[in-house]
């Protein structure tokens, strides 16, 4: 399944660690699903299963550590919506931030939201996927007023909730 995916002109080179000197990397590199996928599946790296109650949370291991190409670049761990729909497992914390400089291993935070069943977690289980995106360094600066807008200070729901 980890085969090359064509260079394009959005393509980006990420380096890949291998932590786990206890066992092989084989079959444990992200990979994209199909040719239009938009994550690359992570694998959990287990030495058993790991059973989560319901609404219990466990940071879960990949094994892997990402070496990004520099600040302008964040990878972003998401759950997998196959396993949030068929068995309630998501991200404790919505979304994964990987910083530039973090070197350490990528593991992923998962929260059990089914309300009755566990889950059990295996080892080479796809458990999130990761996305790689552009950062925006902002330079914040005080200002007096924001400019008019047809929203304005409109919030939660402020826009309407059907089409007519």
């Amino acid at each position: 399944m980890s085969e090359k995916i064509e260079t394009c002109l959005f393509s980006l080179e990420v380096g890949v660690r291998w932590l786990r000197k206890d066992r092989s990397p084989e079959g444990r590199l992200p990979f994209y699903a199909t040719p239009g996928a938009a994550g690359m599946d992570l694998i959990a790296c287990l030495d058993e299963p790991v059973v989560l109650k319901s609404h219990e949370r466990a940071l879960i291991p990949t094994g892997l550590s990402l070496v990004l190409p520099g600040p302008h670049v964040v990878a972003l761990v998401f759950a997998r919506s196959g396993q949030a729909y068929k068995r309630g497992l998501t991200m404790g914390n919505g979304v994964g931030v990987i910083d530039s400089d973090y070197t350490g291993e990528l593991k992923v935070l998962v929260i059990n939201q089914d309300p009755e069943q566990a889950i059990e977690i295996v080892d080479g289980e796809r458990i999130a996927q990761v996305l790689f995106m552009p950062v925006y360094r902002a330079n914040p600066v005080w200002v007096e007023e924001a400019p008019e807008t047809e929203r304005g200070e409109g919030g939660f729901g402020s826009t309407g909730f059907h089409l007519t």
